[in-house]
């Protein structure tokens, strides 16, 4: 299986983070299925041109987080994490949501204000100025 999977050295996050990322990402979006195996360790770090250790280090965090299990002598595949993509859209919604807090605030905008942006929003509507 050909990983897809790219590092890039002008990224600031550390490579391992990089891979934790893109393979949740892809579970995520259902481009990897539940039970799909992945590349071995050495294949992946060979395919990515990254240190084993490196790739190591992304398959422990993986599986701490439940996306993936590794079973001993067979590899590594793809866990059934149910919820894994609406938590990864949640967590997306809160990063947005602090942002645009975080503009009201330099705007002096009244917290009702931005409430009643926010259900502009929901509906489609353009917020009145």
């Amino acid at each position: 299986m050909h990983s897809s999977l790219f590092i890039s050295q002008t990224d600031a996050r550390p490579m391992y983070l990089q891979i934790v990322e893109q393979i949740r990402q892809r579970v995520a979006a259902g481009d990897w299925p539940v039970g799909q195996e992945l590349p071995s360790i050495r294949a992946l770090a060979a395919d990515l041109r990254v240190s084993v250790i490196t790739v190591k280090r992304a398959y422990l965090d993986l599986e701490s987080e439940g996306v993936i299990v590794t079973r001993h002598g067979k590899g590594s595949f793809v866990a059934d994490a149910q919820g894994l993509a609406k938590d990864m859209r949640l967590a997306q919604l809160d990063t947005h949501l602090a942002a645009a807090s975080e503009i009201a605030r330099s705007l002096a905008m009244p917290e009702p204000e931005l409430i009643e942006r926010l259900r502009s929003a929901l509906n489609n509507q353009e917020p009145e100025a």
